[in-house]
Parts: structure tokens; C-alpha cells; sequence
């Protein structure tokens, strides 16, 4: 109860704040999406997240970031492959054939925006487009549950079933969370049931909501890097998150983008200035065959 007492409600203004940071997150994915192909470097696309984010006169949020060994010094985490979370950007070459999920977070007047998406580089087989596939289909029926009246728990079981359906492992070393003027912010949102309802949603809570799927089990190991996480049995991870408001209609996806908004419609998610989410999961499921 002590952690629930820290969670912060955003006024209006609040939430139009965040979704200045969160624009801005969206279009460095956005530009990102066409840069990640074969021969470039991580380091490179992290230059070029951290040139947009200072340009438009905002911070990189991983900057600074307290870790096990030093702090993060990257505007990027990028993990490729078998890497789940918090991969560090430097000189090795994206390569065809490989799964990369890049995350992103920019402060924007003390507001931040978390946004993460996995791309595809070349062809891959079958069973890694549909895990790339069903983990965003996950994040988009946790940001539907995400209702006012509703519990976090109701957000963790739409992404647990998700998982469940395809029979995909889900991480549980590492969650979503609140957002606002820190990156991380109470409460945490996990991504599978853990027996308890959890807080109550209301308007004004902001959400960082972001599932982890492995085509293997949950269990990780963190590299000597001190920072990129990886599957324990080598198996592919995806990695989408998008932050979100909770508004007295339902979620409104902060981090939307043309690029991204045909998407949330497919999945039933509202991006925009009035955002109502439905039911994510049932528009998609269609489109992505069993495992």
C-alpha cells in the first residue's frame, strides 16, 4: 500500500504535456522505422534518435539512467534477437533476417513519453512474425482494458491471455509502469496475473504499457554489459510499449503517430486527442495464424 500512496494523477494540462514528449517519441520511431536495414550500426541509429530529440529542444529520458556498473549513456536501448530489454547501442551491424526492438523516451518541459516497437530486417520465418505480431497485438488489448472503473489486473490478464493463446513466454522480471515527470513512476504494471486486482483505474493515471513475449520461457539473464537483458534459453523476444492516459472516455495513446494509428484502429485503440479504446485483441487475432 505504501508504493500505491505514490502514484500521481495528471490534471489536463498535465496529460497535454505528455503528449508533446510522446509525439516526439513517435516520430523517432517513425523515422527509425525506415533506418533500421541491414549494414547500419546501433550506434548509429542512436545519433540519430538523440539529434531529433535535442533538435526539437527536448532530453533523451535513458540518459543518466542510475545501472548496475554506470549510468545508461544512450539515447536508445536497442536488443536484437534474443535480447529482450535494454540493449546498449555500439558498433555491431544490423543484419537481414534479424528481430530489433528499439525503445525510446524523450522529456519534453519535465514530461516524459516511453515508446518501444520491434521491426523486422528482411525476411524471417513464420514464427517470428507472428511473435513480433502478437506482442503488439497484446499491447494494444492491455491499453483497451486500460477502462476507468477497471483494475491494473484487468490490463495484465488481456496481455497474459494474448501470450497465453499463442503460446508464447512472457517476461516477468521487467514490467510496465507509471509515467510523468519521472520516467518511472508507480504503478507497476505487469504483463501476467499475479493474483492480486491491483490499484483501481481512474482518469488522469498514466501508463507506460509494454508486453515482452519470448518464443521460449520467461526466465533472463542480464549480459556483463550490466544492462541488456536476454532470454535464459536464447529463444527470440519482442518488445512493444506505448504510454497512455487513462481520460473519463478510456486510454488515449500518448505516443501515437500516422504511421502507428492505422494500427491502434485495427486493434480498436484510439490515438489522438479523445481516446477511447475497445477490444484489442479480437480485431487482430483473426489476422495471426496458431503458432
Amino acid at each position: 500500500m505504501a508504493a500505491d500512496r505514490r502514484v500521481t494523477l495528471k490534471s489536463r494540462a498535465q496529460i497535454e504535456q505528455m503528449a508533446l514528449a510522446g509525439a516526439l517519441v513517435a516520430q523517432v520511431l517513425d523515422r527509425l522505422a525506415g533506418e533500421v536495414k541491414p549494414g547500419v550500426t546501433t550506434l548509429a541509429l542512436d545519433a540519430l534518435a538523440e539529434e531529433m530529440i535535442r533538435s526539437a529542444g527536448a532530453v533523451p529520458s535513458f540518459i543518466g539512467v542510475p545501472g548496475r556498473l554506470a549510468p545508461y549513456r544512450h539515447t536508445l536501448c536497442i536488443s536484437v534477437d534474443d535480447e529482450i530489454v535494454h540493449g546498449v547501442p555500439g558498433p555491431r551491424r544490423i543484419r537481414d533476417g534479424q528481430i530489433v526492438s528499439i525503445d525510446a523516451g524523450a522529456i519534453v518541459d519535465g514530461w516524459h513519453g516511453d515508446a518501444a516497437r520491434t521491426f523486422i530486417v528482411g525476411e524471417v520465418p513464420d514464427a517470428t512474425r507472428r511473435l513480433v505480431a502478437a506482442t503488439e497485438q497484446a499491447m494494444y488489448a492491455g491499453i483497451a482494458a486500460a477502462q476507468p472503473g477497471a483494475f491494473l489486473a484487468d490490463i495484465s490478464g488481456a496481455i497474459e491471455d494474448t501470450a497465453r493463446a499463442y503460446g508464447y513466454g512472457v517476461i516477468r522480471a521487467f514490467v510496465g509502469h507509471g509515467i510523468g515527470t519521472e520516467m518511472h513512476e508507480e504503478p507497476q504494471v505487469t504483463n501476467y496475473r499475479t493474483g492480486s486486482r491491483g490499484r483501481r483505474i481512474e482518469p488522469g493515471l498514466c501508463l507506460a504499457i509494454e508486453p515482452m513475449f519470448t518464443l521460449g520461457g520467461h526466465e533472463v539473464r542480464i549480459r556483463n554489459d550490466g544492462w541488456t537483458v536476454i532470454t535464459a534459453d536464447g529463444s527470440l523476444a519482442a518488445h512493444w510499449e506505448n504510454t497512455i492516459a487513462v481520460t473519463a472516455d478510456g486510454p488515449r495513446i500518448l505516443t501515437s503517430s500516422p504511421a502507428s494509428e492505422s494500427v491502434a484502429a485495427t486493434a480498436g485503440a484510439t490515438t489522438g486527442a479523445t481516446a477511447s479504446a475497445t477490444t484489442a485483441a479480437a480485431a487482430s487475432a483473426e489476422a495471426l495464424p496458431a503458432r
